[in-house]
């Protein structure tokens, strides 16, 4: 067994703090909003929450354009309000993980705005940087995540900077070893201000080929998108060069030595690469990359049994002592219950998803919301703010729908949200599912959420236990957790439909969990609609 460490068997509940609560009546979540709700996440029985960038940012990118890595963005605070914010969750029992975006800078960074000036200045070569092709094109064909070209031209220097995002989030260069050395410095200075860990977007992209070589193309037959419209030319290449360099490993290995300066703070990184499972068990490698890290593999519209035991089983094949996290939502993808759901709505499903992601091996991240069981918001195109949906619309309308704010009271304006109009419209159907409505109903999504927290917490075969696939009925998730102090045996539905299912001997039913009290007979149980079943061997 791997050393028992908070992290290993934690819930992250990420907030996307723009979209939590308005304090200050701007119509944007803030800092003081998540001050103000902690209590309710304290609530949720969750371990540590994962917080979207707040830092300063022109927004482009909605934070995750950062201008300067150690200041608060003034529509969510300052720094003030996130060091109560740290001292707040940890009288909570809270911990607190920060966004930390280390592969691109805003094009408003005072280091990208000296590093366009010329090529000879201090940081003429802390970003990527090529001279254009002879027919003065870009120097190659690496594509941009959110369509089009990966390069952009600048007059002042005559060559062409690197973006793998939006052309206003240049790439820095980690072939330069100042640029690692600032950005672990960088990294230190919210170790100093007492945060429990980093979740580490796009941690693969840090390096690309010092070649440039060309991607090579993708046969219509592959391309398949992970976080990406699968119309997007994104998926025409394999993206063997302008990411996930083996490079990335030995700077992986320094951030983990500078973390280790810290107990208990955890690095958490975001993994999307051509093959995403194998890099995921190649930077948890051992103890000495990150802690764990999670991929795009369950955030996609595939919602059956078979695809959940393949997706884990290959991990669990190629991961030797990692340590994986896993996600089925979060602010980049369509809410899980629209996703799963089939349009359909469902009282049980989101009981059955949030109880089957927090059963497998690993951590957990659970995105603000999936507690309600919200389904994606349909944000009409005038009112779009997503640059990457309203770029591919109406083929694919963007993150919007996904990062609507929270609805905390069902009757009030915006939804208990704030004072005035959100900058994403709160739409009536989550109203009617709203945090005030769930609390009062003890069999709710809400309150089913809470029970299984604090019962998952008293399993420690669940939190830290191996796992073991076990063939079962169709479209039936069945699989055994082993810890030498505890086994248990967990099967979930994923029919619309009943089902009865056959189980080991000497299985005994567990209650408590807040799913159906089901009673084993002849060696088997019936489970309801996207019923819950856990026994003890």
């Amino acid at each position: 067994m791997v050393q028992d460490n908070w992290w290993q068997g934690a819930v992250i509940y990420q907030v996307y703090p723009r979209s939590l609560y308005d304090t200050n009546g701007d119509g944007i979540g803030d800092i003081a909003g998540i001050i103000e709700k902690m209590d309710y996440i304290a609530s949720l029985g969750v371990d540590a929450i994962w917080v979207s960038p707040f830092f300063k940012s022109p927004m482009k990118d909605f934070g995750y354009d950062i201008s300067d890595y150690r200041d608060i963005d003034p529509i969510f605070g300052t720094l003030k309000d996130f060091d109560d914010l740290i001292e707040c969750a940890h009288s909570a029992g809270v911990k607190v993980i920060i966004d930390q975006v280390l592969s691109h800078t805003s094009d408003q960074h005072a280091w990208f705005q000296e590093s366009r000036q010329s090529r000879d200045n201090d940081k003429s070569d802390w970003y990527v940087w090529a001279d254009a092709n002879e027919d003065g094109g870009p120097p190659n064909n690496w594509l941009s995540i959110f369509g089009g070209g990966a390069w952009q031209w600048e007059p002042r220097r005559g060559q062409y900077f690197l973006h793998n995002f939006l052309d206003s989030q240049p790439d820095l260069n980690y072939h330069n070893p100042d640029v690692q050395q600032q950005m672990l410095e960088e990294v230190e200075f919210w170790l100093k201000r007492g945060v429990d860990g980093l979740r580490l977007d796009a941690i693969n992209f840090c390096f690309h080929d010092a070649q440039l070589r060309d991607n090579p193309p993708k046969p219509p037959q592959e391309r398949q998108g992970r976080g990406f419209s699968e119309d997007n030319p994104y998926a025409f290449q394999y993206h063997y060069y302008n990411n996930t360099q083996p490079e990335n490993l030995a700077f992986l290995e320094r951030l983990r030595q500078r973390l280790n300066r810290y107990p208990g703070a955890v690095a958490l990184g975001e993994i999307s690469s051509e093959d995403s499972l194998a890099t995921m068990a190649e930077y948890t490698e051992g103890d000495h990359r990150l802690h764990t890290a999670y991929s795009f593999e369950l955030l996609v519209d595939d919602f059956s049994a078979d695809y959940i035991r393949s997706t884990v089983e290959t991990l669990e094949r190629r991961m030797e002592g990692g340590w994986p996290c896993w996600a089925v939502g979060n602010h980049d993808v369509a809410r899980v219950m629209s996703r799963w759901g089939n349009g359909q709505h469902s009282e049980q499903l989101p009981k059955m998803i949030n109880a089957m992601l927090g059963s497998l091996r690993g951590a957990v991240c659970s995105y603000q919301g999936e507690e309600l069981g919200l389904p994606e918001a349909e944000i009409p195109f005038e009112q779009l703010q997503d640059p990457y949906g309203i770029a591919f619309w109406p083929n694919f309308k963007g993150r919007d729908g996904c990062r609507t704010p929270l609805p905390w009271q069902s009757g009030e304006t915006n939804g208990g949200f704030g004072t005035t109009a959100p900058w994403l419209p709160v739409p009536q159907s989550h109203r009617e599912i709203a945090v005030d409505v769930q609390d009062s109903q003890p069999d709710s999504t809400l309150n089913h959420y809470r029970q299984f927290q604090r019962w998952r917490k008293q399993q420690i075969a669940l939190r830290l236990g191996d796992i073991e696939f076990m063939d079962s009925a169709d479209n039936v998730l069945m699989f055994l957790r082993r810890h030498p102090e505890q086994q248990v045996l967990a099967c979930f539905n994923f029919n619309n439909s009943a089902i009865r299912v056959e189980l080991p001997a000497a299985v005994k039913s567990m209650t408590g969990h807040g799913g159906y009290e089901l009673t084993v007979e002849n060696a088997g149980v019936q489970l309801p609609p996207f019923g819950i079943f856990f026994g003890t061997l």
